[in-house]
C-alpha cells in the first residue's frame, strides 16, 4: 500500500496528534485508533483513517490525506474514498 510513510508512522506512534489541531475534538479522543484502509472494487486506498472506539456506536470516523505534491483531483478522490469507505461498512 503506497502511503505517505512519515505521516502514517506518526499518527500510528501519536493518534492524538490529528485531535490537538481540531477546534472541537470529541471528548473520548485518546480511545481512537489509527489504521490505514483499503476499499475494494474499484480500488480506492485512504492513507489514514481514525477510527472511533468499538464499544461507541455511533462514532465519529476523521480521514487524514498528507499530500507533498500537487493533486488536481484531490477533493474529488477523497470524497470518493470516504463515501466508498462507509458504502462498504
Amino acid at each position: 500500500m503506497r502511503r505517505d510513510s512519515i505521516f502514517y508512522k506518526l499518527f500510528q506512534t501519536y493518534p492524538g496528534l490529528l485531535f490537538e489541531l481540531l477546534e472541537n475534538p470529541p471528548e473520548n479522543a485518546k480511545e481512537y485508533r489509527f489504521d490505514s484502509v483499503a476499499v475494494k472494487e474499484p480500488r480506492f486506498e485512504i492513507d489514514g483513517v481514525f477510527l472511533p472506539p468499538e464499544n461507541e456506536d455511533p462514532g465519529v470516523v476523521y480521514f487524514c490525506e498528507v499530500q507533498f505534491q500537487k493533486d488536481e483531483r484531490l477533493y474529488e478522490r477523497v470524497f470518493a474514498e470516504s463515501l466508498l469507505y462507509f458504502y462498504s461498512k
